[in-house]
């Protein structure tokens, strides 16, 4: 047995689930896990369903059976293999949590993705990366090629096959023509609990405020900076007695784990973009379970 999902999005009407349900067991496939959002809203429908192929049902046949059904409901439907990592390309500058973060989790299994190269405009990172066996490419970035580099970047992307970008505390910002071409597959970290403090240097503005609150956002990126739909965010308690510097630090942890979470959620398929927001769908069962400790 294969262990397999299926995601849609269409516009909403009766009998979508009826139609998915009665297909798959058409097809001998028994549905492990679901989950379903109707916004009323905007009109639009959202479903993933996890499934076990037990009648030997390979992904093009299920693709092939379901088109009728797809264009009868005018959906957006993808089926995908769960236990396939998708390749991922991070990017870097000075700050290495992330980056550190990202490397173990993929390394124990805990982060289903095969890190396929790290980007970044130093060298601060190299070794740590290639000690992994993973390609690391430096790409200086000024206002005078900022072209030239972006088009290295999307040529390693291509290159590597990668699916996703990850800006793991990259401090650049990217074109609005590299923002529509991989639209949907960036996502970045930004170190403030948004729409709250917003640029740079947030943990100043938030210290400087008083909050009493700090937190870390995750969000698809789009050519307005920081205003892409919302993945994942967290917070973490600050008090009147902490500096600018405790700010920044107690940050990292956060950010690292937001972070996480929003990869965890885009490569299981769980994040379906709705106009400027996101629906997220919980994990499925089992799907943080790590192949190792170490």
């Amino acid at each position: 047995m294969t262990s397999f999902a299926l995601r849609v999005q269409c516009p909403s009407t009766r009998g979508i689930v009826a139609a998915i349900s009665t297909f798959l067991a058409d097809q001998s496939c028994n549905i492990t896990d679901s989950s379903q959002f109707d916004d009323t809203g905007t009109g639009n429908f959202f479903m993933r369903v996890s499934f076990r192929s037990e009648g030997g049902r390979g992904l093009e046949d299920l693709r092939a059976g379901f088109g009728p059904i797809a264009e009868r409901f005018g959906m957006q439907a993808e089926f995908f293999d769960e236990l396939v990592k998708r390749r991922v390309i991070i990017m870097v500058s000075r700050f290495g949590h992330c980056l550190n973060d990202l490397l173990y989790r993929s390394r124990i299994g805990a982060l289903p993705v095969e890190i396929a190269a790290v980007i970044s405009n130093h060298m601060d990172y190299q070794k740590v990366v290639v000690n992994q066996d993973i390609p690391y490419y430096c790409i200086k970035v000024t206002p005078q090629n900022k072209a030239q580099a972006e088009a290295e970047q999307m040529r390693i992307v291509e290159d590597t096959g990668a699916e996703l970008i990850v800006l793991a505390r990259y401090m650049q910002v990217l074109s609005d023509e590299m923002c529509r071409k991989m639209s949907g597959r960036i996502i970045n970290i930004h170190h403030s609990f948004l729409p709250s403090f917003k640029g740079a240097n947030p943990y100043k503005q938030a210290f400087e405020k008083g909050v009493k609150l700090i937190g870390a956002t995750s969000h698809y990126v789009t050519g307005d900076l920081d205003e892409g739909p919302i993945i994942e965010q967290d917070i973490i308690r600050v008090t009147h007695a902490q500096s600018n510097e405790d700010y920044v630090s107690l940050g990292r942890d956060v950010e690292s784990q937001v972070l996480s979470r929003a990869i965890h959620a885009h490569v299981h398929g769980r994040v379906f973009i709705n106009g400027s927001k996101t629906v997220v769908f919980p994990a499925s069962p089992g799907s943080y379970a790590s192949e190792r400790m170490g």
